[in-house]
């Protein structure tokens, strides 16, 4: 898969299917965007193209949009290879480039560059300067030129519709099961293990703090989650907590992991995708540490049963 993050130099061989979006999250509803996309390249020997955005247009837009990520740019790119896409252009979203009116991008990125044959986007995509690039812009539009469109409805699950913003919920609720669900891949993210107080190595439960690798990660509810970490090429489970850690009267948010191997040492200011399976509890406020360990011991029973499921 090419990865392009300029129009320089743009070789399309022939001519291409392509499809526009931020792609927040490339959820299941975006997966089936980018299927029809490359399925449809391949029934017609063209080019497969996403083309996406970086970062957010929210946090452009919105100058006080704090909206917390998803999916990192790493992961959104490794998934639209999984998918088999032929080329990925990332645009660099800044306020500049959001006032290009819509016809403009369209005529000299879009047709220009990648001489479409045919673009397929989601019902509720816009682009172009205030939005104005409509789903219909882009059927009127394609009226005029050679290629033709396609524009997909929501995908719904069990009368529930397929959103980025109703997976953000699910996630800042807890719900990392269903959102994983709804995502098409384990929630989860990147990153860095750092040397803690050490308290949980005093009670037996040593643990690694890590802090995620992007700025304004989204992060589950606090509370105790079964995770699975991926470091090296290896998987190792383990049990997160999320939270303050009330029973010892904290009041710093802390992000720590407990794997279930002897030596954690090996870890510490290596990068590490975590990813959330479970939520096991919430967080709680026992009345000693003793209370604490004997809770540990059944989260940590409780998950290695859950293993089963993932092994």
């Amino acid at each position: 898969m090419d990865i392009l993050s300029t129009l320089d130099n743009i070789e399309i061989d022939g001519r291409s299917i392509l499809t526009i979006g931020s792609f927040d999250g490339l959820h299941r509803g975006h997966q089936e965007i980018v299927k029809k996309v490359v399925s449809q390249a391949q029934m017609q020997q063209c080019q497969s193209v996403v083309i996406t955005f970086d970062p957010h247009p929210r946090h452009i837009l919105d100058k006080g949009s704090k909206l917390p990520l998803i999916i990192s740019l790493e992961k959104k790119v490794s998934l639209l290879e999984g998918l088999h896409v032929d080329k990925v252009l990332i645009i660099p979203f800044t306020e500049e480039f959001s006032k290009i009116p819509a016809q403009e991008f369209m005529d000299e990125i879009i047709i220009s560059n990648f001489n479409p044959e045919h673009i397929v986007i989601g019902h509720d995509h816009h682009f172009g300067y205030n939005r104005e690039g409509s789903p219909q812009f882009l059927m009127d539009f394609s009226a005029h030129y050679d290629f033709t469109c396609e524009i997909v409805e929501t995908v719904v699950d069990e009368d529930i519709v397929l959103s980025s913003s109703h997976i953000r919920q699910l996630i800042h609720e807890g719900f990392v099961r269903r959102a994983s669900f709804e995502l098409g891949w384990v929630y989860g993210f990147k990153a860095k293990v750092i040397h803690g107080a050490g308290r949980g190595r005093e009670m037996t439960f040593p643990t690694a703090n890590f802090i995620p690798i992007e700025k304004n990660q989204l992060f589950p509810k606090n509370g105790v989650y079964f995770c699975r970490g991926r470091i090296n090429g290896n998987t190792l489970y383990g049990m997160c907590n999320l939270g303050v850690r009330p029973t010892f009267d904290e009041k710093d948010f802390v992000a720590e992991i407990h794997f279930f191997v002897e030596d954690i040492n090996s870890l510490y200011n290596l990068e590490i995708e975590i990813e959330f399976l479970e939520r096991i509890r919430d967080e709680q406020k026992f009345e000693n540490a003793d209370h604490l360990i004997q809770q540990l011991k059944k989260d940590k029973l409780y998950c290695k049963q859950l293993m089963k499921k993932y092994i």
